[in-house]
């Protein structure tokens, strides 16, 4: 109970810091890097928005097939076909400030193969424990991933073990695999910000998730970190996003 207790604390802490994110990225030159999940605080910031309007009938989610050496597509515990939503319902009623959140895919052979490729590769460099096979996968250069925190140090390894409650990184390789264990979604489809992104809870509203679709969530987070998204309505821990021509272009959080 003691380690279980410790883990979701060490989760909190990291989502408060996420909740702010895209404001504190502006902010936190002043965070030191080497802060384990465990001591990191949240940064100042405006209290949270009313939660999004509750809608009951969400759109359905594919089925899916096939799978992945390494990580099932999707985990076959959490992705039966009658686990979905039923897809003819739901759409109307979404938020009216809002569109239909994007389609739920599971079946990876969906996304492009450079996309599919990419995944892959994170997939085995994250189980093999060693988080500098990560290093060559993080688009080195003046395109490099975008991690958090974004910090002085210029080394997306060094920030990411900084925020690992361990010293060598493997809880954030942990939470990788976890992230990239869930359905996708793509987005922004045409634009230069086209990705497909993991988990798709990134981009779904939280009070529009089935029951199924918050145990597949509660794999990843806590219900307290559950309860403390509910203030905002959206999804604030890791997310990954990868372009259709398979560059890693963010392994970050925020709302």
């Amino acid at each position: 109970m003691k380690k279980a207790s410790a883990r979701a604390s060490r989760h909190r802490d990291l989502r408060r810091l996420a909740t702010t994110l895209i404001a504190g990225m502006m902010l936190v030159g002043t965070v030191g890097s080497a802060a384990a999940l465990s001591e990191l605080k949240q940064i100042g910031g405006q209290p949270a928005e009313e939660p999004a309007p509750t809608v009951e009938d969400t759109p359905g989610a594919e089925p899916p097939s096939g799978g992945v050496i390494g990580i099932p597509d999707p985990d076959p515990l959490i992705s039966t076909p009658d686990d979905k939503a039923d897809t003819t319902s739901g759409a109307e009623d979404a938020p009216e400030d809002q569109g239909p959140p994007p389609e739920v895919i599971y079946d990876i052979e969906k996304a492009p193969e450079p996309v599919r490729k990419l995944r892959q590769l994170i997939i085995e460099a994250a189980a093999s424990g060693d988080i500098e096979r990560l290093r060559p996968l993080l688009n080195p250069g003046p395109n490099q991933t975008q991690v958090m925190l974004d910090s002085a140090d210029p080394d997306p390894i060094a920030t990411l073990k900084g925020l690992s409650g361990d010293s060598e990184g493997v809880e954030i390789l942990a939470i990788l695999l976890d992230v990239l264990s869930t359905g996708f979604v793509h987005i922004n489809a045409g634009t230069p910000e086209e990705m497909y992104v993991w988990p798709y809870f990134a981009e779904k509203p939280l009070s529009t998730l089935t029951p199924p679709e918050k145990v597949e969530l509660f794999r990843i987070v806590t219900a307290g970190d559950f309860a403390d998204m509910q203030e905002s309505g959206n999804y604030n821990f890791f997310r990954v996003g990868i372009s259709p021509d398979g560059q890693w272009k963010l392994f970050t959080a925020g709302d």
